[in-house]
């Protein structure tokens, strides 16, 4: 059974850090992306960064500079490095993993940032 799950999310006032992470196993394919997307109230989900396993990235525009997203590939483990949120980073962030099988998601996990 594949299961990708996430730690980390919370409450942080802005200009704070946070670090996500998200393990995935059960997944019998070799995982090619990892990643997070996030989705606020009202809002479709949108990509925040992914990399490959190349350890290409990508970023959300409004994360670059802030977010920094890394894999360790033996672990099946990808984690998200936030610095300086702002009240708009908002937003439940989901855990994305994606072989040639099929793409696969976390339930979620709730950031909040105050102002």
């Amino acid at each position: 059974q594949v299961q990708l799950v996430e730690s980390g999310g919370g409450l942080v006032q802005a200009g704070g850090s946070l670090t996500l992470s998200c393990a995935a196993s059960g997944i019998l394919f070799r995982i090619d992306i990892m990643g997070w997307y996030r989705q606020a109230p009202g809002r479709q989900r949108e990509l925040v960064a992914d990399m490959s396993r190349g350890s290409s990235a990508n970023y959300i525009d409004s994360g670059k500079g802030r977010f920094t997203i890394s894999r360790d590939l033996a672990k099946n483990t990808v984690y998200l490095q936030m610095n300086s949120l702002k009240p708009e980073d908002t937003a439940v962030y989901y855990c994305n993993a994606k072989n040639t099988r099929g793409s696969y998601w976390g339930k979620g996990t709730l950031v909040t940032v105050s102002s």
